[in-house]
C-alpha cells in the first residue's frame, strides 16, 4: 500500500486532530520534529495553530499524506519566503511520517510529493530544510537528493549535555 497525498486539503476538526496525534507520536517515539518526549498534544497545539495561520496568509502550504484507512500519516508545510530577494526558494518544514509507517518509503514518498508540489508554484527553484544532526537524517536527506549545504555545530539543546548540530539541506529543482 501507499500513501494517497494532498495538497492544500480543507482543514477540520478530523484533520486537525489528526496532525496533532501524528505529531504527538512522531515526537514521542523520538522524531526530531521540534520537542522531545514525553510530550503532549497541548504542548504541540500552539506550533500547529502557527502553521495553521500561515496558511491562512498564504505564507504556507500543507501537504498531507493518508493511508489506507484514511488517517493521517504524513505532513510537510512548504513555506515561502517573504523577503524580497529570496523568494526563488521555500523552507519545507515539519517533514514526519507516523512510526507505524517507518520502514515502509513513506518518507521518500512525502519527500518527492513534496518536490513535485514545489515545482508547480511558480518561481520556486529550490527546496531548504534543516535538521537534527546526530540521528542520519541528514543522510536520510542526502539519498532524497538534498545536499548538506551548511551546520551550526550545537545548536541544538535536546537535553542538559546533549547539543546537536542544525544542518541545513537543500535541493534544488531546475
Amino acid at each position: 500500500m501507499s500513501l494517497t497525498f494532498t495538497l492544500d486539503p480543507a482543514v477540520d476538526p478530523a484533520l486537525r486532530d489528526g496532525i496533532l496525534d501524528l505529531w504527538t507520536d512522531v515526537s514521542n517515539a523520538g522524531g526530531s520534529v521540534g520537542f522531545v518526549p514525553p510530550v503532549t498534544r497541548e504542548a504541540i497545539r500552539p506550533e500547529l495553530v502557527k502553521h495553521f495561520a500561515a496558511m491562512a496568509e498564504s505564507r504556507t502550504r500543507l501537504l498531507v499524506g493518508h493511508d489506507e484507512a484514511g488517517q493521517v500519516a504524513a505532513t510537510a508545510f512548504l513555506t515561502f519566503n517573504t523577503h524580497r530577494l529570496m523568494t526563488h526558494w521555500l523552507w519545507l518544514y515539519t517533514v514526519m511520517v507516523h512510526p507505524r509507517h517507518q520502514g515502509r518509503g513513506y518518507g521518500r514518498d512525502l519527500l518527492s510529493a513534496a518536490e513535485d508540489a514545489a515545482r508547480g508554484f511558480d518561481g520556486i527553484e529550490a527546496i531548504r530544510l534543516t535538521c537534527r544532526g546526530g540521528n542520519g537524517l541528514e543522510r536520510f536527506y542526502g539519498s532524497c537528493g538534498y545536499k548538506e549545504v551548511g551546520r551550526v555545530p550545537g545548536a541544538i539543546r535536546v537535553a542538559p549535555g546533549d547539543d546537536r548540530d542544525d544542518v541545513h539541506m537543500l535541493l534544488t529543482l531546475s
